[in-house]
């Protein structure tokens, strides 16, 4: 679960500088800077199902180990 953590981490910082990037290109006309705080935070939420499913790949090999 710890490799998935890190990418879901990652993932929610992605979003929040993408999210104020976003916002101040749109206060300052500058839709280059909009344009990446939007990349940054598409990036981000890849960056956070990558980490649920490194989290769902770990708990499938938690439970069959288990079951065995």
């Amino acid at each position: 679960m710890t490799d998935g953590l890190a990418d879901k981490l990652k993932g929610a910082v992605d979003k929040v500088v993408g999210d104020a990037k976003d916002a101040h290109g749109e206060a300052t006309d500058d839709t280059g800077q909009q344009a990446e705080g939007k990349l940054q935070q598409v990036r981000g939420e890849g960056r956070d199902t990558m980490g649920d499913a490194k989290n769902a790949v770990g708990d499938l090999g938690d439970r069959l180990k288990k079951s065995q």
